[in-house]
C-alpha cells in the first residue's frame, strides 16, 4: 500500500462522506434492509404486501448504482490500512452483492416462474441478517470517528446520515400511504334483507345443510370463487385443467341437479335446498342465494364452479357425520387479487409467489389428505327437518370404507385412503408437486395428486361439452373397469377387473332338460359399496344371452328396449327408496325418502350370484323377459346346433332412464353411456357333446 498524508487521508474521508452517490446507495440498502426484515418478521398484512412491491422495485433501481459506487468506494480506499471498519465494509459489501443477485433470481422467478426455490430465499434471507451485522459496525465505527474528528467531516457525515436516512424514511412513509389507500377488495358478507331461516330449534343460517362459515354469517360469492385464476397464472395450470370436467366442477351446473333443486323448492320451498348446497353447491348456499323469492337458487359464480377450488381448500374442520359438515373460512386475499386490468393480474399473481407463506399456509393443511375429510360430504343422510319423519342412512362411502378391507389401521402400510385411488399420482409441474406427508413421496418427486377426481360418472362432462371432456371420459371408463394403473397401491390389490365376473355352467344340456347358469359377481378393487352413490338413480346389471353355433337366440336377459329402458327382471345392483305413502322414489326426490324397499350393492370383497335357468320344453312369450332365478322354458327350433354359446356382462349406466327423460325432456332423445365393466364367455355342448367351459 502506498503511503499518505494525515491530510491527504482527512480529505478522501470527506470525500467519502460527501459522495451524493454514496448517500443514495446507502438509504436504498437502509430500507432494503428494513423493509426485508418487516416481510420476514411482521405478520401477514397490507403493509408488508405493498413492502415487498416497493422492495423489489427498489431492489432492482439500486443493484446498477451498488455495482457502481461499490467498485468506485472500493478503489479510493484500497490503500487504506485493513482495519476493522475497512474489513466490515468489504464483508458488508460482499453480503449486498450476494443478497441482491438472490434478489434477483427471486424477483424473476416470482414474475415469470411458478414458484420462488427455498434455496434462493435463504440465501435472501440469511444475507439480509448479514448485512445488518457488517453494513452495522461498518457505520458505527464511522460514526464513532466522526464525532471524534467534528468540524467539517462531522458535518459532511450528518449530511451523508441525514441524506440516508430520510431517503429510507420517504419509502417507508410511501409503503405507509400505500397501505391505508391501496386495500384488498371489500367484501359484502351479508343475507339478503329477505333471508329467511329455518325455524326449528338449533338451525344454523345454512340448515338443513350442516355446512358452517367461521363467521356464522354470509359470504361474499366473490371470495369463494375464481378458480379460473389458479390456472391462468401458470401455477396450476395442470390441476385446473384436470378440474375442469371433474365432478367437483360440474357439481351445482348438472342439468339433473338443477332440475331437482327446482322440483324440491316447488314441494318444500326454496330454504330446503339449502340441504343439497353444502355438497354440491357451497358458493350459493354461503352469499344467501337459496332463498324464497329466487329463481335461480344457484348463482352465476356456484352455477359455473360447483366444488371451486376455495370451496375445498378454505375448509378449516371437517366432522364424519357427513351432510357437509364442515367449517369454511373465508380466504384472505392478496392486495391485488380480483382486481381488474393486466398490471393488478401480474402484481396479485406476482405478489402470491413472492410471498407464499399465507397462501401456503391457509390452503393447504394436512387434513385435506384424510379421509375423514372426504367424509364431510361423501356420507349422508336425511332428516326429520327434511322428510317429515325421521332420520335415514343415505349413501356412505366412508364408513363403508372404515369397515372394509381396505381400511387397515393395525397395518397402516397396508392401507388404501380415498385420495390413494381417486387422487392418482401425476408428473408435474405444479408448485404444489411433492409432499412429505406419505411416507411413499418425497418433496421432490415432481409429482401431485390427479384433481381429476376420478369415479363413476362417465356421461355428464360428455354432454355438457366440458373442456377436457374426452380425455375425462376415458380415463373413468378405464377406471371402473379397473385398467386404470395406479402405481401407488398396485402391490395393494390383485389385477383384473374393479368387479370381476365369472360363469358357472353345466358342461352339457340335453332336450327337456333345465339348464342352469349362475354369474358370480365379485367386488375386487371398489373401497366400499359397488355401486355406490345415489342408487336410485345409478344402475349396474347383468346382460346374458345364451345362442347356439348358428347365433340364433335361446335365452337373453338385461337387454335395453328401443327406448333405452333396461328389461323388467334384470338382475339388477340399484335401490328402490320409498316415500312415506310407499310410493317410489324415482325423481331423486330423496327429500320425501323414508326407507327403502329393496337395495342390492356388494361390499368391498364380497361376492352376489346371479342364478339363470331355461329347459328345451315350452315356450317363453316374444320379448318378455323373466323374473330372476325363474325357471324359464325355450322351444328350441329345429336344426339346434350345439355347442350354446352363453356371454355375461356386467354393465354400468350413471342415470336411470327415467329420471334422464324427467331431467331432459324425453323428447332429448338422451341416453346415459353404458360402460361394460367385465364379462365372461362359457360353452355348453348339446347332446352329450363336448364339454362346456367357461372362457
Amino acid at each position: 500500500m502506498s503511503k499518505r498524508s494525515s491530510e491527504e487521508w482527512n480529505d478522501q474521508r470527506l470525500a467519502g462522506w460527501r459522495d451524493r452517490g454514496g448517500r443514495w446507495v446507502t438509504g436504498g440498502l437502509l430500507y432494503l434492509t428494513l423493509s426485508g426484515l418487516v416481510i420476514y418478521l411482521l405478520p401477514f398484512g397490507v403493509f408488508a404486501q405493498h413492502s415487498v412491491v416497493l422492495h423489489t422495485l427498489v431492489g432492482l433501481l439500486f443493484l446498477a448504482p451498488f455495482l457502481v459506487y461499490a467498485v468506485r468506494h472500493v478503489r479510493a480506499y484500497w490503500d487504506f490500512p485493513l482495519t476493522h471498519v475497512k474489513f466490515s465494509g468489504y464483508g458488508a459489501a460482499l453480503m449486498t452483492l450476494a443478497c441482491s443477485v438472490s434478489g434477483v433470481v427471486l424477483t424473476w422467478q416470482s414474475a415469470f416462474g411458478t414458484r420462488i426455490e427455498y434455496l434462493w430465499r435463504t440465501v435472501h434471507v440469511v444475507t439480509t441478517f448479514g448485512i445488518v451485522l457488517l453494513f452495522g459496525a461498518h457505520l458505527v465505527a464511522l460514526v464513532l470517528r466522526k464525532r471524534e474528528a467534528g468540524g467539517e467531516l462531522a458535518r459532511a457525515a450528518r449530511g451523508f446520515s441525514a441524506l440516508t436516512l430520510g431517503s429510507s424514511a420517504g419509502l417507508l412513509l410511501v409503503t405507509g400511504a400505500l397501505t391505508l389507500v391501496l386495500r384488498p377488495v371489500s367484501f359484502t358478507n351479508e343475507f339478503p334483507t329477505d333471508y329467511e331461516l329455518t325455524p326449528y330449534e338449533g338451525a344454523t343460517p345454512f340448515s338443513p345443510s350442516l355446512a358452517m362459515t367461521a363467521s356464522g354469517g354470509a359470504f361474499d360469492p366473490r371470495s369463494l370463487a375464481g378458480s379460473e385464476s389458479c390456472g391462468t397464472s401458470g401455477c396450476h395450470q395442470q390441476i385446473y385443467e384436470e378440474w375442469l370436467p371433474s365432478a367437483h366442477r360440474y357439481a351445482s351446473m348438472d342439468v339433473g341437479f338443477q332440475k331437482i333443486q327446482s322440483v324440491m323448492a316447488q314441494q318444500n320451498g326454496a330454504v330446503t335446498t339449502r340441504y343439497c348446497g353444502g355438497c354440491h353447491d357451497p358458493i350459493s348456499l354461503f352469499s344467501g342465494t337459496k332463498n324464497i323469492g329466487v329463481d335461480d337458487l344457484t348463482g352465476l359464480s356456484g352455477y359455473q364452479e360447483g366444488i371451486s377450488c376455495l370451496a375445498c381448500h378454505a375448509i378449516q374442520k371437517t366432522d364424519v357425520a357427513g351432510n357437509a359438515n364442515y367449517v369454511m373460512a373465508q380466504p384472505e386475499r392478496y392486495v391485488w387479487e380480483l382486481r381488474d386490468g393486466p398490471v393488478a393480474g401480474f402484481l396479485s399473481e406476482f405478489l402470491i409467489r413472492a410471498y407464499p407463506q399465507r397462501h401456503v399456509e391457509t390452503l393447504s393443511r394436512r387434513m385435506f389428505k384424510t379421509p375423514e375429510f372426504c367424509a364431510a360430504c361423501h356420507k349422508q343422510f336425511i332428516d326429520e327437518e327434511v322428510n317429515e319423519v325421521g332420520w335415514v342412512q343415505l349413501q356412505n362411502q366412508f364408513d363403508n370404507w372404515k369397515a372394509s378391507r381396505w381400511h387397515r389401521p393395525d397395518s397402516p402400510e397396508r392401507t388404501i385412503e380415498c385420495r390413494e385411488c381417486h387422487m392418482p399420482l401425476k408428473d408435474s409441474h405444479d408448485p404444489a408437486a411433492g409432499d412429505l406427508a406419505d411416507a411413499n413421496r418425497s418433496a421432490d418427486d415432481g409429482k401431485h395428486r390427479s384433481h381429476s377426481f376420478l369415479g363413476a360418472n362417465q356421461y355428464i362432462p360428455a354432454i355438457m361439452d366440458l373442456p377436457g371432456h374426452a380425455q375425462h371420459v376415458a380415463d373413468v371408463e378405464r377406471w371402473l373397469r379397473g385398467e386404470y394403473d395406479v402405481p401407488e397401491i398396485d402391490f395393494k390389490w390383485t389385477d383384473g377387473p374393479a368387479v370381476p365376473i365369472e360363469l358357472e355352467v353345466p358342461a352339457s344340456a340335453r332336450a327337456g332338460e333345465e339348464v342352469a347358469v349362475r354369474v358370480r359377481i365379485v367386488n375386487n378393487k371398489v373401497g366400499h359399496d359397488f355401486p355406490t352413490g345415489p342408487l336410485d338413480i345409478i344402475q349396474a346389471w347383468i346382460e346374458l344371452d345364451v345362442t347356439d353355433a348358428d347365433g340364433r337366440v335361446v335365452f337373453e336377459t338385461g337387454k335395453r328396449d328401443e327406448r333405452n329402458f333396461i328389461q323388467t327382471g334384470s338382475f339388477m345392483f340399484k335401490a328402490e327408496p320409498i316415500d312415506r305413502y310407499g310410493n317410489l322414489i324415482d325423481r331423486h326426490n330423496l327429500w320425501e325418502m323414508v326407507g327403502v324397499r329393496f337395495k342390492r350393492s356388494l361390499f368391498p370383497g364380497s361376492e352376489e350370484v346371479a342364478s339363470f335357468s331355461f329347459d328345451c320344453s315350452g315356450q317363453t312369450p316374444h320379448g318378455e323377459a323373466p323374473a330372476v332365478g325363474e325357471r324359464v322354458a325355450f322351444d328350441l327350433p329345429g336344426g339346434l346346433r350345439g355347442p350354446l354359446e352363453v356371454h355375461a356382462r356386467l354393465n354400468y349406466r350413471k342415470f336411470d332412464q327415467y329420471l334422464l327423460n324427467f331431467a331432459f325432456g324425453e323428447d332429448a332423445g338422451l341416453a346415459a353411456t353404458v360402460t361394460e365393466l367385465s364379462s365372461a364367455h362359457a360353452q355348453i355342448a348339446l347332446d352329450g357333446g363336448t364339454e362346456g367351459k367357461g372362457l
